[in-house]
């Protein structure tokens, strides 16, 4: 009987964007946080003489190839393992496709976790994280989910204290953005794309944005290490335990605002929006309609996730979120959008949740 996986998707809390390296990639800071939107992954699999494999998907954008992550995803999970299998891999589409919220990159985690339990086989984990991070930047996130702070160009990723359920709107427009001519223009904006840029001053410049990215690491990971102390749950009662959460809604309201909060003090943000903005005005208007300042549901914190197009709010209650749904709705933007209200992931529930009936 075939394996059916949900395949969540992301978003970036913030996103610092750091000199280009020798091979080519960025480096980064990001902070990755899971969603309950999803894509569903379903693979069947059979010990064969010899490896073949075939994939469908119900959106004529998804390759049905070599190309496609899943499938590379497979392949060389079974390469490592010395097995030979006939693999069936059908990714049922309900995220954006070049969306920003790691939906390819998610369905190469499901395919590799619904193989391993088709199989009865798995790697060792710093094997399946390696094998992960060869397959693409954002797939190592998906084997841990909740909330993951990610180094290198993305992949080296540290499991953080999970942040509070958290309502959620996802503004998705009908328009992708090109994730490397958005690493282009950061370039040329930064100067270091620009061939009269002197080297001395480039590799200033890339000093400055090595030192950024540490210190931006360390900011992030210190408001997730408060999280496990009095530094922002201060006036909780550890002792009052509810048996689905062990917070008060209440309490966990204003622990989730809290941590939001002092992550925008430590200058949050996502670096892309300065030069894909620019390139798509629309989207900076859908940010601030998602702010909503001056509404009585703003958002708690609203940014571009990843390099777009996808945008999200945070806010207080799910009744903020549906409220700022109205607002996007009733806007007139140059594109359409697409507009859906979720929830952050923990990572408990990542897990709980991964496996469809």
């Amino acid at each position: 009987m075939a394996t059916r996986v949900r395949s969540y998707s992301k978003i970036n809390l913030g996103l610092a964007i750091g000199p280009a390296r020798a091979d080519g990639f960025h480096a980064l800071t990001t902070l990755y946080q899971t969603l309950a939107l999803r894509d569903t992954v379903t693979v069947s699999a059979r010990r064969a003489v010899k490896t073949r494999l075939t994939l469908t998907a119900n959106h004529r954008f998804v390759p049905a190839d070599a190309r496609n992550t899943a499938w590379k995803m497979v392949e060389r999970c079974l390469d490592r393992l010395g097995v030979t299998a006939e693999v069936e891999i059908s990714i049922e589409k309900n995220l954006p496709v070049q969306g920003g919220m790691g939906a390819g990159s998610a369905n190469a985690a499901a395919a590799l976790i619904g193989l391993e339990r088709e199989l009865g086989l798995a790697l060792p984990g710093a094997a399946r994280l390696a094998l992960a991070a060869e397959v693409g930047s954002d797939v190592p996130l998906f084997l841990l989910g909740g909330a993951v702070l990610g180094l290198g160009r993305g992949e080296q990723v540290v499991p953080l204290p999970d942040l509070p359920v958290t309502a959620c709107l996802v503004v998705v427009p009908e328009l992708g953005v090109s994730t490397p001519q958005a690493f282009r223009d950061w370039d040329m904006k930064r100067g270091t794309g620009s061939r009269d840029h002197g080297e001395k001053d480039a590799g200033l410049t890339a000093m400055a944005e090595t030192d950024r990215l540490r210190e931006l690491s360390l900011a992030y990971a210190s408001v997730y290490a408060e999280l496990g102390t009095s530094g922002i749950v201060s006036g909780l009662n550890p002792e009052k335990k509810q048996e689905d959460s062990g917070i008060q809604s209440g309490a966990r309201d204003d622990l989730a605002e809290n941590t939001l909060l002092s992550l925008v003090r430590t200058g949050v943000e996502n670096d892309f929006e300065q030069v894909v903005f620019p390139a798509y005005p629309s989207l900076r208007e859908i940010k601030h309609v998602l702010m909503g300042t001056g509404s009585e549901a703003p958002a708690l914190y609203a940014a571009l996730s990843g390099s777009g197009s996808a945008l999200f709010g945070l806010y207080r209650s799910e009744a903020d979120a549906r409220a700022a749904q109205q607002r996007v709705q009733s806007a007139a933007f140059e594109t359409r959008v697409r507009t859906f209200v979720t929830e952050t992931l923990p990572r408990a529930a990542y897990w709980e949740r991964m496996f469809a009936g």
